[in-house]
């Protein structure tokens, strides 16, 4: 189960371990976690196979750049601690995809919602997904990493050898050249501040161009997905890739989606993130 809008590959993961993909409405009305999609679609698959797995994209989703509150995190895990108490036969895991985690809000204060997934019941398994190739800003060198998190030790067992089982044979090791930068940096102190320093950097930078284009959006009328931190900002549209045509005659890069484009904010400076909106707006209003 994944949201509405959401990374496409997670549909070849599903398909790959021969597992289909069912999507929930993602956002309410108002712009906010929609609760109520979330526990009906997932509760319907539970009740189908009294097993399922669902992935969240959060902080900073890609494509549209919100971010779970705490809050909506506290009723998401009742959700979850409902469905084993209706039925200690149900199986389920939460996969949370943290790529983005490392641009998202100021300090560590993106990272307290772990602290939720302490005691759980134990048929619940949270896997916490995480890019070190995004947060070590090196997006080339792809390398990533998966925890495995239970209140049951031998389900974390099961998970730590399924995990080596499949990693080894699908991609036989990680990028080594990564993986060796990186274990430089943690192990020297001083490379390790120089690295959190930089990092401070381009996120004060991402945060700057996200708030410039946020504001120039709603300064012109354009509508985008809700939008608090990432790399990303999504304008929804019933035909997308004749916008991104039209955008792309006027040097302006975007990624067609299934619902709308995707514009990478990461990609350019704050100033033409504060003008792109307005030659957005325009060319969604010359197809309408």
């Amino acid at each position: 189960l994944v949201g509405d809008w959401f990374w496409g590959p997670y549909k070849t993961i599903a398909e790959e371990g021969k597992r289909g993909l069912r999507k929930f409405e993602l956002f309410t009305k108002d712009g906010g976690f929609n609760l109520g999609e979330f526990e009906k679609e997932y509760t319907r698959l539970v009740d189908d196979q009294k097993r399922a797995l669902t992935i969240l994209n959060t902080p900073a989703h890609n494509p549209t750049g919100y971010s779970i509150s705490d809050e909506e995190w506290d009723k998401i895990i009742a959700i979850f601690k409902n469905l084993v108490a209706k039925d200690h036969e149900n199986k389920l895991i939460l996969v949370v995809d943290t790529a983005y985690i490392d641009f998202a809000g100021k300090g560590t204060d993106q990272r307290k919602f772990f602290k939720k997934f302490e005691n759980l019941p134990e048929n619940i398994l949270v896997m916490v997904a995480f890019s070190m190739s995004k947060g070590y800003t090196m997006y080339g060198q792809r390398i990533g990493a998966v925890i495995g998190i239970s209140s049951n030790e031998g389900v974390t067992e099961d998970f730590f050898y399924s995990a080596c089982h499949a990693g080894r044979a699908n991609w036989s090791n990680g990028n080594r050249g990564a993986m060796e930068t990186l274990t430089v940096i943690n192990n020297n102190p001083d490379k390790l501040a120089l690295y959190e320093k930089e990092k401070e950097v381009c996120k004060e930078l991402l945060q700057k161009r996200g708030a410039a284009f946020v504001k120039a959006a709603k300064e012109v009328g354009l509508e985008i997905l809700p939008y608090i931190d990432g790399f990303f900002v999504t304008m929804p549209y019933d035909k997308p890739v004749a916008l991104q045509e039209k955008l792309t005659e006027q040097n302006i890069y975007t990624v067609a989606l299934g619902r709308g484009v995707r514009f990478a904010i990461c990609a350019v400076d704050e100033e033409v993130c504060a003008k792109a909106p307005a030659l957005i707006k325009k060319a969604v209003d010359e197809l309408a």
